[in-house]
């Protein structure tokens, strides 16, 4: 077997096999007809193996074809990143990022961290995601983002998690008499089990770190009564503060409701909740350089503004 396998031939490949025609793919790749069936024939004979089944009316890829695929596609998305970093090289940074964020991490940290990079490089854009820190791991598995933030850590062998920032959890109640009480100690454990409970959605990081929390403190999550699940902390906020249960939620979260006297928030039995948030990206991709300048802004960032807070 060959090994001398040609970047133009895996093109012609992937051309033929994406648009389901030899045509369509000569004109994209400004080649004539029989060029690219040329390639694709070279590519063929080199591998050894049918990469590509033809009828009369349609063009679809063999067993082998199918795998061929996808390491070209990779092997040609790294020949464009490497093309790409050593232009960045010798000019300024810009481009854009694409980010995946869960919840807290969009809407209570990315915030001041776009600021503070875009302050530093004007040129660097960004198209954001919102999705439940599962689906922020999906996204990066899959590379259809670049870099993630979630809420909890996954069991994910082709993700690099790196912790960020440290994240404090509170019990939410709404401001009633009855509640009013356990501002001046703590949530008492016991008391969750005689209220009814609003919690995120399955694969939400907070819901995910509020549950093993519970079960550390000797509260069995299945003898609670969930009554409303909602993709969303700002309509967990609304449905607390209108009495319908309580819930636990990222302590940055509850600060404007309970600024407003709308919510109170409360630490349980004198044990302050924390859970890491953490920034992800592919264990086995390269950044590109915007891309991988903003993942080392970010985790220094973070670690400089979590010690400025402590000493305020």
């Amino acid at each position: 077997m060959e090994r001398d396998i040609d970047f133009k031939e895996l093109e012609a490949f992937v051309n033929v096999l994406e648009l389901r025609s030899f045509s369509k793919a000569a004109r994209r790749l400004y080649l004539s007809q029989p060029t690219v069936s040329g390639h694709i024939a070279s590519l063929e004979r080199k591998l050894g193996s049918k990469l590509l089944i033809r009828t009369t009316k349609e063009i679809f890829p063999s067993e082998t074809g199918n795998l061929v695929y996808s390491y070209a596609k990779e092997i040609l998305r790294l020949r464009e990143a490497t093309v790409q970093s050593v232009k960045s090289l010798h000019t300024k940074m810009k481009g854009v990022i694409s980010v995946a964020a869960s919840t807290i991490p969009g809407q209570y940290y990315l915030p001041r961290l776009l600021r503070a990079f875009r302050e530093k490089y004007p040129d660097i854009s960004f198209n954001l995601q919102s999705v439940d820190s599962a689906e922020v791991v999906n996204l990066v598995t899959t590379r259809k983002v670049d870099i993630g933030f979630a809420g909890a850590r996954f069991n994910n062998t082709k993700c690099v998690f790196s912790e960020f920032a440290d994240d404090r959890l509170v019990i939410i109640t709404p401001n009633e008499p009855r509640f009013q009480p356990f501002s001046q100690a703590s949530f008492p454990a016991e008391q969750l089990a005689r209220e009814t409970f609003i919690s995120r959605e399955e694969g939400s990081g907070t819901r995910m770190e509020a549950e093993q929390f519970l079960r550390r403190m000797g509260v069995d999550p299945g003898a609670i009564d969930f009554a409303v699940e909602v993709r969303s902390t700002e309509s967990i906020k609304q449905l607390v503060s209108e009495g319908v249960g309580i819930s636990i939620i990222s302590e940055r979260a509850s600060r404007d409701y309970c600024r407003f006297g709308k919510l109170l928030a409360f630490d349980m039995d004198n044990v302050n909740i924390r859970r890491k948030l953490y920034i992800l990206r592919h264990k086995n991709g390269i950044l590109s350089p915007v891309s991988q300048v903003f993942f080392d802004f970010a985790q220094v960032y973070y670690r400089r503004a979590e010690n400025v807070e402590s000493e305020d």
